[in-house]
């Protein structure tokens, strides 16, 4: 059983509406079970045989990012192992 945790602290801002869709979309996507806390969503896979790569989760996070038009102001990017964190841009202020 292998369980990949991404860090949603910062995405929270965006509303919990947000975090629901997310979660759904992973589900649909890596047909895993996925379970949602206050400040992170963990990805778990019972069958060793069929596990969902970091890579893929990334993928499918930017993905998610992109349609929700959330891309230009957050970034994913891989922790520790087994750790993927959802990070708010630094955009730069216009002078």
């Amino acid at each position: 059983m292998t369980e990949t945790k991404i860090d949603i602290s910062e995405l929270k801002s965006e509303g919990s509406d947000v975090i629901k869709e997310l979660t759904e979309f992973l589900k649909e996507k890596t047909n895993a079970k996925v379970e949602a806390g206050t400040t992170e969503i963990i990805v778990r896979e019972d069958d060793e045989e069929e596990t969902v790569s970091r890579q893929y989760l990334r993928l499918l996070l930017r993905k998610f990012l992109h349609k929700k038009e959330l891309k230009d102001y957050f970034r994913v990017i891989g922790g520790k192992e087994n750790i993927l964190t959802i990070k708010e841009k630094k955009i730069a202020e216009e002078e």
